[in-house]
């Protein structure tokens, strides 16, 4: 992503046992050092966001989430990455993933998985990119933010389309 956008602000990514979000930071950071990283999970599921808050690793006992990719909690070395190398990391709701994916597959013609679609949320709620402090560069331009999209296992039979 950074050799095709070299001067990306951000990049978000899902966590859950926090492998791709701290390989996604150390890769990120080490080509480009000023750029933030955030991780995205669910607030069903959210023991990186409190890991984060107390910096002391925190576990789940159990998590309701659509997101079933990030109810995995982070294992000690992914958090040591973490509390390192993250900028912070973004709560979003059940109704926000499911909008959020309904928006890309209709938009973009892409499935993504709702664990997927978690990173996109953020930046759709209102005054959330403003208070990341995000929305502009310091020259008066637009922010550049990188979303890493994986995944597109999903059971359409599973989904609750009807809730949001």
């Amino acid at each position: 992503m950074l050799e095709e956008v070299p001067d990306l602000d951000a990049i978000l990514a899902p966590v859950s046992g926090g492998g791709l979000l701290s390989g996604s930071c150390l890769s990120a950071r080490h080509m480009r050092p000023e750029i933030r990283m955030f991780g995205c999970e669910p607030t069903a599921a959210n023991d990186a966001y409190l890991s984060m808050k107390t910096g002391e690793l925190q576990t789940m006992e159990a998590s309701d989430t659509i997101a079933d990719g990030l109810r995995a909690s982070l294992a000690p070395r992914t958090f040591a990455i973490l509390r390192r190398e993250l900028a912070g990391v973004l709560l979003v709701s059940e109704a926000e993933i499911i909008e959020t994916m309904r928006l890309i597959w209709e938009r973009m013609k892409i499935v993504v998985e709702p664990s997927s679609s978690i990173v996109l949320a953020p930046l759709l709620k209102e005054g959330r990119a403003a208070n990341l402090q995000l929305a502009e560069r310091a020259d008066g331009q637009a922010a550049k933010i990188g979303l890493i999209l994986s995944g597109g296992n999903v059971d359409l039979r599973a989904l609750p389309f009807n809730a949001a």
